[in-house]
């Protein structure tokens, strides 16, 4: 599919600014690893990514919203799951799992939501009981029932962490601006999908993942287009979050499509056979694809 837009020019404008591994040439001490100069700490701060264009409903000939998953378990989406140890010495990069709720812990994303449709805001404080599970042994209620404060070694404490994300959901919006005569994406939020802290400490088998939140993806750009991505062809450019995603570089599978039944999924009218609900899947993509190549055929 064509697919034209702004984003190859973002990935060379943005490319000056990333810095995969500074100061690696010039250091002539171990100290002086990955320590950035002055102007490139400023050409950080500065850099933002490409604004999205302003679109006036009456370019707007055809469109369609589609819901997809993106399974961490596919190597192509490997840069959306790793690292998952962010401890690391000289490793400033992060998963997007871990980027996502870092920031919006930090209070850089400053919402979060319930649902695709951003229809109700969420607090952090809310997800605790997915996020955390704290279960005193039998040991610990013997030193409760002793009258004896409970000891710390006594306690099970199970957190989600990177290890237990399984995918992201996102939600997308297709559209044919007849002004500029070609197909266009919109990326307008995405939530990752966990297992919860309760399915973990059961260690259930195949555990369901569960949404942890949504976010409006452009109030979070920002934060995304400062989070490195690891570029397999070029160590010395990375890539980041917000270019890739909107470069669509990830494999999905559509899940939902806005219809006449407002919320139901492919899954609600194709339930037991894996392999129809893939193919419904593809048909509606194809759709997509098809509603492009006839707009020239005549």
């Amino acid at each position: 599919m064509k697919l034209k837009s702004f984003l190859t020019v973002a990935f060379i404008i943005s490319a000056s600014f990333a810095f995969a591994q500074s100061n690696i040439l010039n250091a002539t001490t171990v100290d002086e690893l990955y320590h950035k100069s002055e102007g490139e700490i400023n050409a950080e701060e500065e850099a933002k990514p490409l604004e999205y264009g302003y679109i006036n409903n009456r370019d707007i000939l055809w469109a369609k919203t589609v819901w997809e998953y993106i399974d961490l378990n596919q190597r192509a989406n490997f840069p959306y799951l790793f690292p998952i140890d962010t401890g690391q010495i000289g490793k400033d990069r992060k998963s997007l799992y871990n980027v996502l709720v870092d920031n919006v812990k930090n209070g850089n994303i400053k919402n979060i939501y319930a649902d695709s449709y951003f229809s109700r805001k969420r607090s952090f404080e809310e997800l605790e009981a997915t996020l955390h599970r704290r279960d005193t042994l039998d040991i610990g209620f013997e030193q409760i029932n002793a009258g004896e404060e409970l000891s710390e070694e006594y306690v099970d404490r199970i957190d989600v962490d990177g290890n237990d994300v399984q995918g992201f959901k996102i939600r997308g919006y297709w559209y044919f601006d007849k002004r500029q005569g070609d197909l266009r994406y919109r990326l307008l939020g995405l939530a990752p999908m966990v297992i919860d802290a309760t399915a973990k400490s059961m260690g259930t088998e195949d555990p369901e993942p569960v949404e942890l939140f949504w976010v409006f993806y452009p109030e979070a750009r920002d934060v995304l287009f400062k989070a490195q991505v690891f570029n397999a062809d070029n160590t010395a450019q990375p890539f980041n979050f917000d270019q890739l995603l909107n470069a669509r570089r990830f494999s999905a599978v559509i899940y939902k499509e806005d219809n006449d039944f407002g919320d139901r999924e492919i899954n609600d009218y194709i339930s037991e056979n894996a392999m129809n609900r893939l193919l419904e899947a593809e048909r509606i993509k194809e759709e997509i694809r098809e509603f492009e190549s006839n707009m020239w055929n005549y």
